[in-house]
């Protein structure tokens, strides 16, 4: 395809503006992206306030695409099930999937962020601006208004700079706008669980760590280097929180009461706890995702989500892998395609924003009940005995590309069904599988009609 003559200009270098703007590239546009921090490949830009990022295949279809999955990968570690650590110290598996083919896969965002731009920049057709803030748009003339009266014209504006997004905010003083924003009365801190002496994992490395404590958790994901990072979630007020964890004996006395058995694998959590800063954990939902043909968003810009599902990035990429579909089919012609854009994503983003938001609950007080494990058992056991048919709402979400609206709505029937026919059942063998296959099949048929 033959270069536009006008350049396309993208707020962000993170990992959706990065990864769009590699897509862009291969497409033949000249991307100018502008990015408001300094390059962390040269810079230290600070840390102690991240969540390692669980790369499934909907994040993997996009890079794999552009051939960079082999690439990335070399700095992922798979991980195939939850391990959970309860109080007690008796530890409990529980695998994502049924299949060997069925895990995640745990990569920092920093590597990942640092593998994308070098991509994108290698086309010869990306060029990034650090340190440049946006602030906006025009909305008469589409120009990209940086900080200091400066401003850049382009064929379009694609907002990829995150939850506190310019763009979008200039989209909100642009007549109808339907936007909100929901923080969790949850936050949460960076931890970090080194090698051993000899740099292997101290835990099992192939799993997601949990220890579910009601209102709170913390969690762990491995590193290639043999660490890892570990996030504490807890509340920002009330009785057991991050407001009454202030002085060293009360923040000793509470992993030592809560959290006994990381004492040892995690020697400097005090230091870490006082340290790291506390980030924030929100919902944003947009409508609509564009201005005009002007500037439309993607990512966390138009939908911000809590990471509970490890679906912030995989959504995000699939919003790249979208957009870029749209760009093929409808050659460039931003008119048709950002109303699409917005409206095929806009619908599968609150589905995801919701599962999210579910299962923050679940991680934190169900992955330990007798109850909640007989009936995830179950749905293993329906997978395995109808694997074309009866997959759970974990699976399509995760291992599968079913838009996520009706992965939501199908994985909520199947659980429904299955907690319907376990009353009053304790054995795997007991539960009336062919009958559940029955009355699933049935739901399934009437929500495609």
């Amino acid at each position: 395809m033959e270069a536009p003559k006008e350049k396309v200009v993208l707020v962000g270098a993170g990992l959706a503006g990065s990864l769009m703007s590699l897509y862009l590239a291969r497409r033949g546009y000249e991307v100018e992206v502008y990015e408001k921090r300094p390059d962390m490949r040269t810079e230290n830009i600070g840390g102690g306030k991240s969540i390692n990022l669980a790369l499934s295949p909907r994040g993997m279809r996009p890079l794999e695409e552009l051939g960079i999955l082999d690439e990335v990968l070399k700095i992922a570690i798979p991980m195939r099930g939850r391990t959970i650590h309860p109080i007690s110290g008796q530890l409990k598996f529980q695998p994502y999937g049924k299949f060997e083919h069925q895990y995640i896969n745990s990569v920092s965002r920093a590597e990942l962020n640092i593998k994308l731009m070098d991509a994108a920049e290698a086309t010869g057709r990306v060029k990034i601006h650090f340190n440049e803030p946006c602030e906006g748009f025009d909305p008469e003339s589409g120009d990209c208004l940086l900080r200091g009266g400066r401003s850049i014209r382009g064929q379009t504006i694609i907002g990829a700079d995150g939850a506190g997004s310019a763009v979008r905010y200039k989209m909100q003083t642009l007549g109808k706008y339907n936007y909100s924003q929901n923080f969790l009365k949850h936050g949460y801190k960076e931890l970090v669980i080194p090698p051993s002496s000899t740099g292997e994992h101290v835990i099992d490395k192939n799993s997601l760590h949990i220890w579910p404590r009601e209102s709170f958790m913390l969690i762990a994901l491995p590193n290639p280097d043999g660490s890892f990072t570990a996030t504490l979630f807890l509340q920002f007020k009330g009785e057991i929180s991050f407001k009454n964890l202030q002085m060293k004996k009360d923040i000793q006395m509470f992993f030592e009461k809560y959290f006994p058995d990381v004492i040892d694998i995690m020697p400097t959590y005090y230091e870490d706890f006082v340290t790291n800063p506390i980030g924030l954990l929100g919902t944003i939902r947009t409508d609509p995702w564009y201005y005009s043909d002007i500037a439309v968003l993607l990512g966390d810009a138009a939908h911000a989500i809590v990471p509970f599902y490890g679906q912030g990035m995989n959504a995000a990429f699939e919003d790249c892998w979208v957009f870029n579909q749209l760009t093929e089919e409808y050659n460039g012609d931003w008119s048709i395609i950002f109303p699409l854009f917005s409206e095929m994503r806009k619908k599968n983003a609150d589905a995801i924003a919701d599962l999210a938001l579910e299962n923050f609950i679940e991680m934190r007080d169900s992955v330990s009940s007798d109850e909640f494990l007989f009936r995830k058992q179950v749905e293993l056991k329906l997978y395995e005995m109808y694997p074309s048919e009866i997959i759970s709402k974990y699976a399509l979400v995760t291992f599968s590309h079913h838009p996520y609206s009706l992965a939501k709505l199908k994985g909520e029937l199947l659980m429904d069904v299955v907690a319907q026919k376990s009353k009053g059942i304790e054995k795997l063998e007991d539960f009336d599988y062919k009958g559940a296959r029955e009355e699933l099949l049935d739901l399934y048929k009437k929500i495609s009609e």
